[in-house]
């Protein structure tokens, strides 16, 4: 079958981005997976889709990189044709609070999590406004509303700016059909999290579901989102965190 659209997920070769992508080839698109550094786990997340029917492609990008950020679209244009949904999930965050932070730990952090967020919405919106559609999702995190995890100060501050964006390209982008919305993840069992060291059942309790997500979660919450059914759906953070309750302030 013939995809539908062009997706492309950013940081996709594992964790949410990986399941973000098989969810969207489930949809009947095909999907750009981008990777940094695990190239070998992208090509088997690639191969994997193939293998189910449906259509891949890998491409390398490090979006702290601006030229990688433009080379990136234009790659994923070329391999499946013009991008219809940007999923910009690449992140990485690095730990500490006001008095024990590393301020040179800040650059690589907001040059991946906002300054290549931007790079990389800019040039796929120059895509998608010829054609009068599209669908951005940005992920930030539930750290950016105010949860009081330890050590994630300045790793919400770049969140938090996500959510900003959110918002202002949601307006300047709705005449051209374009709808921007973002998830706020609370916490997710990925492989990053596992070698974190977290107690799980502590963080678990701290949800009114008592359990922490699964990737399967936030792909979910993804795909209504760049759905046709969410066309009237724009400039929202749609929280799934299953009910954290260790807020600093609500919403």
């Amino acid at each position: 079958m013939q995809p539908s659209r062009v997706a492309l997920v950013t940081g996709s070769s594992r964790g949410i981005g990986k399941a973000i992508a098989l969810r969207l080839v489930r949809q009947g698109c095909a999907v750009a997976i981008n990777y940094r550094e695990r190239r070998q786990e992208a090509e088997q997340a690639a191969d994997a889709i193939r293998q189910a029917g449906g259509v891949a492609a890998v491409i390398g990008a490090d979006l702290a990189v601006p030229d990688d950020c433009t080379s990136l679209v234009e790659e994923t244009c070329r391999a499946l044709g013009p991008i219809d949904i940007l999923i910009n999930n690449a992140g990485i965050m690095r730990r500490g609070d006001l008095l024990d932070f590393d301020f040179a730990q800040m650059e690589p952090m907001r040059s991946v999590n906002v300054d290549g967020l931007v790079r990389v919405t800019k040039a796929a919106t120059l895509v998608m406004q010829p054609r009068g559609w599209g669908r951005i999702v940005n992920l930030t995190s539930v750290a950016a509303i105010g949860t009081a995890m330890a050590g994630t100060t300045f790793y919400a501050a770049t969140k938090a700016a996500v959510i900003a964006l959110t918002r202002r390209f949601a307006l300047d982008l709705g005449p051209s059909g374009i709808t921007v919305n973002a998830i706020a993840p609370g916490f997710i069992l990925t492989e990053m999290a596992a070698a974190s060291g977290h107690n799980f059942d502590a963080v678990a309790q701290k949800a009114m579901m008592r359990r922490t997500g699964r990737p399967e979660d936030i792909a979910a919450a993804a795909a209504f989102l760049v759905s046709e059914d969410a066309g009237f759906v724009t400039a929202q953070v749609l929280t799934v965190d299953g009910g954290r309750t260790d807020y600093i302030a609500h919403p």
